[in-house]
């Protein structure tokens, strides 16, 4: 099949999934235009802020669209092929992914912007509670250090010299200072919004060709910031303590909605690749169910490698952790939960594209996806040697937006977590457990090296689905006791934990077979671990069904 035509395909698949099932979905909540959110009940100017739909749907869109759906494919489909991958993507989002989210989103909305843990304390009891933020805590510190990591190796000196060029050029140091320069623009956004409140078309207008004009200059300027890996990991990690206490205006907010606009010059680029670059597809279709890799076997291992594209845990933290506080009505859950999942996996199609032109990947994922989007985009601005270091870069760029957005929603996560395990809520609970909370990475980083994610990627993306599997539970648990028929929930939720809990079985077994205290020993034990907390999680559930029906959805 040609390239334009399964993309053409899989993008139909997306669209009527949006207009019908997902809307199916959405009546079943009920969505009141008329209700009043959290957002205004609650409003605060740091947390609860209500906002506008456009805008949010760009930061929400930038904070669970993170590596996942870039790396996970690219993996994916080196191992297995891309037909596998296509088609767990296509079904997996519209089914599963989509419907975890809105549905995250909803029951939070619903619970005055509570976490997915609050809403299981209310739900599964007190617990249920404790249990399902120790499997919370473990998720964001693999989700924190596999992401730390990827970013860190996007940013390190990457010398390299281009023909006809008679200046070095960096590409790491490129990426690093438009990265920079890219996060000062959304604190001077987010001033300009809140003091000066120009009409939003007048600050797109000025910010989104901003945006573009550093990446540009970051390619001219390449060699200005030039740091080692584990000094990378130090600062960005520093960023996220800082950038989890600031309040939502003043960069969140404008960096998400500047960062959607990166990522849709991405996809547009991709698009434009896909159906008029003439690439043709030189990766295999299929290369079997058991093939050598990091995991070997597609069953299960397909489904938690592609992660976050086709289902995501930590979209649902996401969603019931800061954009449930943003939501101005209720209807704007649909677009935004359901919406911005299915967009999602648009950017796991343009993953795979990157690395089905390729017969020979020359890199990891991360390199095959800005080298891809690089050919995408000279299409455009021509194929010189200049051009070419502008596209990569922008490729590049494309790709740590995606992860930098995702880190400090991550770390503002696990504050929140903290914060409502201990009941504190000043200012100086922020701090402290904003440090706790990039504490445990920094020292698990501290004793590894570049590209470790690659170890543990593979329980990363077990952890994450097996998140949204509970997450599914909880919310079903909350409808049936409300009187509704929650099958919708209940048979996605079925099959990502069995999918989850048999790739857990598999990596528990390294405690038995690996050196104690290595990293594949670890990564057993913390399967053994996910493993128990997810069995007493289900049983709470079990028993939290027999109890009389709360209040009504």
């Amino acid at each position: 099949m040609a390239l334009p035509m399964l993309a053409a395909a899989v993008i139909a698949a997306l669209v009527l999934g949006y207009r019908f099932y997902g809307r199916w979905v959405a009546r079943q909540f009920v969505l009141d235009p008329a209700a009043t959110t959290p957002a205004h009940r609650h409003e605060d100017g740091i947390d609860f802020v209500p906002t506008r739909p456009f805008y949010l749907f760009g930061q929400h869109f930038s904070a669970i669209a993170a590596a996942g759906p870039i790396v996970g494919p690219i993996l994916a489909c080196g191992q297995f092929g891309w037909l596998p991958c296509i088609l767990w993507i296509g079904f997996g989002v519209v089914f599963i992914g989509a419907v975890h989210d809105v549905s995250t989103l909803v029951a939070s909305v619903r619970h005055e912007g509570r976490s997915i843990a609050e809403v299981v304390r209310v739900n599964l009891g007190r617990s249920a509670w404790l249990t399902i933020l120790a499997f919370i805590w473990i998720a964001l510190v693999y989700v924190i250090v596999a992401f730390v990591d990827v970013t860190a190796g996007t940013l390190v000196s990457q010398k390299t010299s281009a023909d006809g060029i008679t200046t070095t050029f960096d590409q790491g140091g490129a990426v690093a200072l438009a990265a920079i320069l890219y996060l000062g623009l959304a604190l001077v956004m987010g001033l300009v919004n809140r003091f000066l409140r120009p009409p939003l078309w007048l600050q797109t207008l000025i910010f989104v060709p901003a945006t573009l004009f550093v990446v540009w200059f970051g390619t001219q300027h390449s060699t200005w910031l030039l740091f080692t890996w584990r000094e990378w990991v130090w600062l960005i990690l520093a960023y996220c303590a800082v950038a989890s206490v600031t309040p939502m205006w003043l960069l969140m907010q404008p960096r998400g909605y500047l960062g959607g606009f990166m990522l849709y010059g991405a996809l547009a680029v991709g698009v434009i690749g896909i159906f008029f670059g003439g690439f043709t597809i030189e990766q295999p279709a299929w290369k079997g169910f058991d093939t050598p890799g990091a995991t070997g076997l597609l069953f299960p291992f397909l489904f938690v490698t592609i992660a976050c594209g086709a289902c995501s845990g930590f979209h649902g933290l996401v969603c019931s952790g800061t954009t449930s506080k943003q939501i101005d009505k209720e209807q704007h859950c649909h677009p935004i939960g359901y919406g911005a999942m299915l967009l999602e996996a648009f950017v796991a199609l343009i993953a795979l594209a990157t690395i089905m032109i390729v017969a020979k990947p020359s890199g990891g994922p991360g390199k095959t996806y800005a080298e891809g989007i690089g050919r995408f985009v000279t299409l455009l601005i021509g194929d010189s040697p200049e051009a070419r270091q502008t596209a990569v870069t922008f490729g590049a760029m494309a790709f740590s937006t995606f992860i930098f957005d995702t880190l400090d929603s991550a770390t503002r996560l696990g504050r929140y977590i903290l914060q409502e395990f201990f009941n504190r809520h000043g200012k100086l609970s922020m701090v402290v457990t904003s440090i706790l909370t990039v504490g445990v990475p920094l020292a698990f980083l501290e004793t590894s090296q570049s590209g470790s994610y690659r170890i543990f990627w593979t329980l990363f993306g077990t952890s994450n689905q097996l998140l949204a599997s509970l997450s599914l539970l909880t919310i079903s648990v909350w409808l049936w006791r409300a009187g509704k028929k929650p099958w919708f929930t209940i048979i996605p939720m079925v099959l990502v934990m069995t999918v989850t809990i048999t790739a857990l079985v598999f990596q528990a077994r390294s405690v038995a077979s690996a050196e104690v205290g290595s990293t594949p020993w670890v990564n057993g034990l913390v399967s053994v671990t996910l493993l128990a907390l997810a069995l007493a999680l289900v049983g709470f559930a079990a028993r939290a069904i027999r109890r009389p029906a709360g209040a009504a959805v």
